[in-house]
C-alpha cells in the first residue's frame, strides 16, 4: 500500500493515483500541472495555500487504504 507523506509531492502522489486529483482539488491546490506541483512538497503547498496538511495526507491515504 502507498503511504503519502507530506514531504512528497503533488506530481509524486499523482503518478500514483491520477484519482487523487479530486482530493487535491477540494483542498483548493488547482494548479495540479504546474511546476511548483513537481518541485514542491505536499507540506510546503499546504502552508503557502493555508490549508491543514495533515488533513489532506490523512484523506489520501484513506484513499489509497480504499483500493487496497
Amino acid at each position: 500500500m502507498v503511504k503519502i507523506t507530506e514531504d512528497m509531492t503533488i506530481m509524486d502522489v499523482l503518478r500514483q493515483d491520477r484519482e487523487t486529483a479530486e482530493i487535491f482539488m477540494k483542498y483548493g491546490l488547482h494548479c495540479l500541472g504546474c511546476p511548483g506541483a513537481t518541485m514542491e512538497s505536499i507540506g510546503d503547498a499546504g502552508k503557502v495555500h493555508g490549508i491543514d496538511v495533515s488533513k489532506l495526507v490523512e484523506d489520501l491515504n484513506k484513499h489509497f487504504a480504499s483500493k487496497a
